[in-house]
Order: structure tokens, then C-alpha cells, then sequence
């Protein structure tokens, strides 16, 4: 054997050892379309770091919650990377439960990171505990083609009188069309997020001071007989099932006139690979009533990693690729400007090629910068959240109560029954959690 030959099997076998000691990541997210294609793009990750393998575990937004707050709260060990929320971010932190991202490298630039979305990410030591993956607020999306049908011209800041009188001229069931779509799938991160921050515009809010619920006041009676009539007049058949992506779909496929929701999901209505109506599509800002409120919330999905792992460092490096922006490019390379993640980064609404590709951004950042977690209602409240109750007690809370909004939507009991009971069951939960003296 010659050197040359045994040099090659030494380097071969290596290379052999090295992936045999390749680290799996088992990365935990939601069934989004930004989601999605990130797993479509990670050859770019595993090319860069062939000692790292990625396993995803894809799951629908509720049962993502549900399994990854299973599994951190027993220390399962299930999963390397969350994806979680953030609402979970500042309760798990306190908890001990996510390791602080310290070392994302020297051109990360966590600064860039937007304030509103990197304040509700940062804990008390100053140190980020998740990276943003996309941010989002919420506005309307509406067919200009159907708007200009029944006369009306949307303004950039509706009213929700105007909501209500715009999604009723533009029904035409005969064709398919509803003239709104909103969410009704129960989930407290689902017709709750949407409804919470409605209820906000209504001078509405989940407790009062004392930590009292506030389901038996008329501003959520207001809330709620709005929604359920205006559901039943202009939305879609089966609306209580309804959640983010069921919407996404019918919007996309022409059969609705507006459709409030997730700022994220522009980029996938106005995609014309995606959407029939890409081309017809308008953005206004979230509907008030002339309270003071819009009820646009906030929000951001992001990257994490549980205390315990015994991968951080492998961790640390995919996040830090998911959330650069180098990924930003990558996306903006392979699938456009328009589709790359938004609401998380300063430098991209600063991107004149990200502006002309995206008519949707300025409304983003506006709608975003608009959201105000720590004064989220009209009147005053004890908590911190516009579309959420930043307390753990909240997750089930809110999934309960959003059964119940979810069966009156679906006319299995009425607005007073469903408003009764939340208060109900709302008022036992605080008053076992220790709330309510």
C-alpha cells in the first residue's frame, strides 16, 4: 500500500466517522407556508454543516402547542428546536425553561431585529431567549374587484360599521362568495386571537383590575353578537371549523370578499403561483369603532431552545441560519422578495426591492409598530397582551372559551348561554389559580 492510498482510507474513513457522529436535530414547528418552505431551502443549512442532520416534526397550530408545552413542562426532551410564540416566550423564560441564545455569531445582528417584536422575546437580563422567525400583526385583506362592485372604496383605517356593511353587499352565495371570512376554529390561538383583539376595538377586555372577568359586561356582548351576525349574513358555510389556513385556502381560491387576519399571509394571497386573485387583492388597516382601539395584535413565531438540551451549540446554529439575513436572501433568490418572512427585521422595510415587490409592506410595519401589548384595551387591565393574557393559566382559558364562542358561531347555543359560561368557568380557573381573593 502506497502513501497516497492510505492517506485516502485514513480521510475516508473520517469522513465515514463523521457522519456516523453526525448531531440530529428534531425541530418542532407549524404546518405554515413560511414554515413549509424553510424545509424546502435547509440543503443550504446541511451543506454548510454536513455534521448536522434535521428531523422536522410537523404539526397543526394547536397540537403544536399542545406537544411542545407538554413536552418542556415534563422536561420530555422530545424536540431540540420549538417553535413557539410569543406568548410562551416571556412565561417559559421565567420558568427556566429555554436557553438564552448567546451565541447566534458575530454577524447576527440582533439589533436589527425589530423593537416591538424583540421586546416580547428578551428577558429581564436583557438576553434573547428565541429568535423571531417571521412577525406579524393583523389588517384586512379584500378584493378590490368586489369592493368596487358594491360601490364602496376602502379606506386605509376602516370602521367596523363599514367592515359589516362592505362583507354584506359583496356576498353573492349563488357564486361562492362570502363577504367575509373570519376565524372560528376554537383554539386560543385561534378565534380567540382574532376575537381578543376585536374585542379590544370594542372597548372590551378579559379581566378588570382585580383580575375580575369581564364576559358578563356589554362590550363583549358587543363583541360577540357582532361577530356571530355578521358571520351568519357573510361568511362561509362551516365557519366555526375554520382556522388560519382553512381561511388562507378560501381566500386564495376566490371565494372571499375580505378577509382579516395575519399580516403574514399577504405574501400567499398576492402570490399568483398560489392565489387566483393575486392581482386583485388590497390591504387596509385592522377595524375600529372609534374607541381608540383597532385591534390589531402581535405576534411572532420563533426559534427556541429547551433547558436541558444537550445539543445547544448544533441549535444555536440552525436557528441562527433560519433567522439571518442571509436566510432573507436565500428566500428572496429562490421564491422572490415578496415571499420572504416578514416583521422581523429593521433592514428589510429599509430594502427598496422588498417595497416594490411587497405593496403589503408598508401596512405590515404600520399595523406591527400600531400594536401596543402593554395598554391593549381601552380601559385599564393587569396583564400584557393585545390578542392573549400573558399568563400561563391563559392557554387553557383561552381554548375553553374559545369552544364556547366556536359552538355559538356554530348555533349550538346562543351569544348570551356562550358569554355566560365563559364567565362562569373563567371566574372558577381565577379563582383556583389564586387571582381572585
Amino acid at each position: 500500500m502506497n502513501l497516497r492510498t492510505l492517506l485516502l482510507g485514513v480521510s475516508s474513513a473520517a469522513l465515514l466517522c463523521g457522519f456516523a457522529n453526525a448531531e440530529t436535530l428534531t425541530i418542532a414547528t407549524v404546518n405554515n407556508g413560511d414554515m413549509i418552505r424553510m424545509q424546502g431551502l435547509t440543503e443550504d443549512f446541511t451543506t454548510k454543516n454536513p455534521d448536522i442532520e434535521l428531523n422536522w416534526v410537523t404539526l397543526e397550530e394547536n397540537v403544536l402547542r399542545e406537544r411542545v408545552t407538554t413536552d418542556i413542562a415534563t422536561k420530555g426532551g422530545q424536540y431540540d428546536i420549538m417553535t413557539i410564540g410569543t406568548y410562551e416566550v416571556p412565561i417559559w423564560t421565567k420558568q427556566g425553561w429555554l436557553v438564552p441564545l448567546d451565541n447566534l455569531g458575530a454577524d447576527y445582528d440582533a439589533d436589527d431585529l425589530l423593537p416591538a417584536i424583540r421586546s416580547g422575546l428578551t428577558g429581564e437580563d436583557g438576553k434573547l431567549y428565541a429568535a423571531p422567525f417571521y412577525g406579524e400583526s393583523s389588517f384586512v385583506m379584500y378584493r378590490k374587484d368586489l369592493m368596487e362592485k358594491a360601490g364602496l372604496t376602502m379606506p386605509d383605517a376602516p370602521t367596523w360599521e363599514f367592515i359589516g356593511e362592505a362583507a354584506r353587499k359583496m356576498t353573492d352565495r349563488n357564486a361562492g362568495i362570502n363577504g367575509i371570512c373570519l376565524r372560528g376554529k376554537a383554539g386560543w390561538g385561534e378565534n380567540m386571537a382574532f376575537l381578543t383583539a376585536t374585542s379590544n376595538a370594542f372597548g372590551a377586555r378579559w379581566f378588570d383590575e382585580n383580575w375580575k372577568p369581564q364576559f358578563d359586561q356589554p362590550e363583549w356582548k358587543n363583541t360577540l353578537d357582532m361577530y356571530v351576525k355578521l358571520m351568519a349574513d357573510a361568511g362561509p358555510q362551516g365557519a366555526s371549523s375554520n382556522g388560519f389556513n382553512e381561511n388562507l385556502a378560501l381566500f386564495q381560491q376566490g371565494n372571499c370578499g375580505m378577509w382579516i387576519d395575519a399580516t403574514v399571509a399577504a405574501s400567499f394571497v398576492s402570490n399568483p403561483k398560489e392565489s387566483t386573485v393575486a392581482d386583485k387583492v388590497g390591504y387596509a388597516l385592522a377595524p375600529d369603532t372609534g374607541l381608540g382601539k383597532r385591534g390589531n395584535w402581535l405576534w411572532a413565531w420563533n426559534l427556541a431552545i429547551p433547558a436541558g438540551s444537550q445539543k445547544t451549540a448544533a441549535a444555536e446554529k440552525f436557528i441562527a441560519w433560519a433567522t439571518s439575513k442571509d436566510y432573507t436572501k436565500l428566500v428572496a433568490e429562490k421564491e422572490g422578495w415578496a415571499n420572504v418572512p416578514p416583521g422581523t427585521r429593521s433592514s428589510l422595510y429599509a430594502n427598496a426591492e422588498y417595497e416594490k415587490a411587497a405593496p403589503f409592506a408598508k401596512m405590515t410595519l404600520d399595523s406591527i409598530n400600531a400594536a401596543d401589548p402593554k395598554n391593549p384595551a381601552v380601559k385599564p387591565v393587569p396583564y400584557v397582551g393585545v390578542q392573549f393574557v400573558a399568563i400561563p393559566e391563559f392557554q387553557g382559558l383561552g381554548t375553553t372559551v374559545g369552544q364556547l364562542f366556536s359552538a355559538a358561531l356554530a348555533g349550538q347555543m346562543s351569544v348570551d348561554d356562550a358569554l355566560a359560561q365563559a364567565q362562569q368557568v373563567t371566574t372558577r380557573e381565577m379563582t383556583r389559580a389564586g387571582y381572585i381573593k
